[in-house]
């Protein structure tokens, strides 16, 4: 595999994890933050997760922490980052005018230093690539990639160009992140909130009427999925459980076709989740795991997304 120079645009959570990502596979990386507190305090975020991921037998990649650690820079001047980039990564707030801004501020930046190779990925989780990309000369290079967070745990990165994306850029990249370990899939055309959201979206809808409507409790509702369908779908896909779970796909159709649209007609009123309507299952959230403990609840998530990923590892289906 051949060594990029990748420059990661913000120095936030998913930031920090993209920086680790590279570095893993050994590739220059350089850390960049227009926030100087931000960035002084990385350095140390970092070496420390890599120490402990190793330390703990979860670190990604094939060479030690140490180099890992060595091959990570720090920069807050943008043209300096960007010299000699071959692929940068933004991670800047999910805010449009934001978005919007730095790419305007790269596609200059990479003008004036005479970089006209590099190849551009967003973190975006929902905003669709031609909203801030545009008619910017970078336009040809850049594609959204969207990972889960944390992406140095959960493998999924969606790849989303525009219509003006050179097909040779959207399989550079598709290389790249499954070079790293990830697993890339490329959406065809633009769509809002992309593959992962839709879904994610779709079942976020269901258990608020179920709980709202009084059918179930959150622990309930949580549980058909922990219990459920998450131990399934943690190995295959929905429609490969569905074909799993008949002679066929063709076969499930013909089976649970039917009762599948019934059931689904009665979900046709789509809630719109607020605040105000949100205070019953924040308040049961919260007899659980109450807002005050939140960060120490997510550093057990992703120890135990860790944990997953060495599982599947072992089994041979990462």
């Amino acid at each position: 595999m051949a060594t990029e120079t990748v420059v990661v645009i913000g120095s936030g959570i998913v930031g920090k994890s993209w920086a680790m990502l590279f570095a893993s596979a050994g590739h220059q990386v350089r850390l960049y933050d227009s926030f100087p507190q931000a960035l002084e305090a990385a350095p140390q975020q970092i070496t420390e997760k890599l120490k402990s991921l190793e330390a703990n037998g979860q670190l990604r990649g094939k060479i030690p922490a140490d180099e890992q650690i060595a091959l990570i820079s720090y920069k807050n001047d943008l043209k300096e980052a960007l010299k000699g980039a071959t692929y940068i990564q933004e991670c800047t707030p999910e805010r449009l005018e934001i978005k919007s801004g730095v790419f305007q501020d790269l596609d200059k930046a990479l003008a004036e230093i005479g970089n006209d190779k590099a190849v551009i990925g967003s973190s975006t989780s929902t905003i669709m690539p031609s909203k801030f990309i545009g008619d910017l000369s970078i336009k040809t290079r850049s594609v959204v990639v969207h990972p889960v967070n944390p992406p140095y745990f959960v493998r999924l990165v969606e790849i989303i160009p525009t219509s003006s994306t050179d097909p040779k850029v959207t399989a550079y990249v598709r290389q790249l992140l499954a070079d790293l370990g990830q697993k890339p899939v490329v959406m065809n055309k633009e769509l809002a909130g992309f593959a992962l959201n839709r879904i994610q979206y779709a079942i976020l809808n269901e258990m608020w009427r179920l709980v709202n409507d009084g059918v179930l409790s959150v622990e309930d509702a949580d549980t058909v999925m922990t219990e459920g369908l998450a131990p399934r779908y943690c190995f295959i896909g929905p429609l490969e459980t569905a074909q799993l779970n008949a002679e066929g796909f063709t076969d499930y159709c013909e089976r649970y076709g039917e009762a599948i649209y019934d059931v689904s007609l009665t979900q046709t009123e789509i809630p719109k989740m607020t605040a105000e309507g949100s205070k019953e299952i924040d308040r049961q959230l919260q007899e659980k795991v109450p807002n005050a403990e939140l960060q120490a609840r997510r550093a057990w998530r992703d120890e135990n997304l860790a944990k997953l990923a060495v599982f599947k590892k072992n089994l041979g289906i990462l």
